[in-house]
């Protein structure tokens, strides 16, 4: 699987992560299944802290498993601070590091009222000719690909469009109602509202590319996010991702307050 198409699995599965509760200093746990065609392919584990100052931070680890890591070992540490603000998570900052058998890659990026103001990768990627850059104007009112995930109880979730950048590339994933489903996980039992996902590429990535194009072209990718009812938010739980090898699903197999 390209490296491109791999990153965006990482950011689907770190937003799973965030479900924040009402009261000062929790701490939440959560642990997810990634499967490829129902084999499984990697496991994760994240941990959200928000404080009493209205402050969070969200960080996980990410590894391959099963049969992915006979072809090679994936593992990845990805984290964001920001503020709790207005019923949102706003992000600061945001990084990721990546690592694919002997090489590394860091992404990190900085955010001011939803704008970035910076975003670095580590070592700095050499660049095709038919590579579409990131412009300025795609740095605005930009959301952080794991709390941007993250709704309000009074949120009409399945009808937006969210701008999203990784750290490399910017995209829009436009959400569109597809009714509900039963959803039942170790933390969680009931209904889960299901939004279809067109996965628009905008910036930050070579033009051309296979597993982008598939995605783009696709209208199977889908996204449940499902109530938490103490926090008074939707959070995803579970995610498909159509890809030319076969289906890749992200399941939130727990979730739970540390302590």
């Amino acid at each position: 699987m390209a490296h491109s198409g791999r990153r965006i699995f990482i950011s689907a599965i770190a937003a799973l992560l965030a479900i924040p509760a009402s009261a000062a200093e929790i701490q939440h746990r959560t642990e997810y299944r990634v499967a490829l065609a129902g084999l499984p392919i990697a496991r994760a584990a994240f941990l959200t802290q928000i404080e009493d100052d209205h402050s969070y931070k969200i960080a996980g680890d990410i590894n391959s498993a099963g049969l992915a890591d006979l072809v090679t070992t994936i593992s990845a540490k990805t984290s964001v601070t920001g503020v709790v603000r207005n019923d949102k998570l706003q992000a600061l900052k945001y990084s990721l590091y990546y690592k694919s058998g002997k090489k590394a890659r860091v992404y990190e990026v900085s955010y001011r009222n939803g704008d970035i103001i910076s975003a670095t990768t580590t070592p700095p990627p050499k660049r095709p000719k038919n590579w579409i850059d990131v412009t300025p104007r795609d740095m605005l009112s930009v959301l952080d690909p794991i709390s941007g995930l993250v709704f309000t109880g009074d949120t009409n979730v399945c009808s937006q469009t969210l701008p999203i950048f990784d750290g490399e590339t910017r995209m829009d994933l436009v959400l569109s109602p597809k009714g509900d489903e039963d959803f039942s996980t170790d933390g969680f039992k009931g209904k889960a509202v299901v939004c279809g996902v067109r996965f628009v590429p905008r910036s930050g990535y070579k033009k051309g590319r296979k597993d982008i194009d598939y995605l783009s072209k696709s209208n199977r990718m889908e996204i449940w996010f499902a109530k938490s009812d103490a926090a008074n938010v939707y959070a995803p739980v579970y995610v498909r991702i159509p890809t030319e090898y076969g289906m890749v699903t992200i399941t939130a197999v727990k979730y739970g307050s540390v302590g």
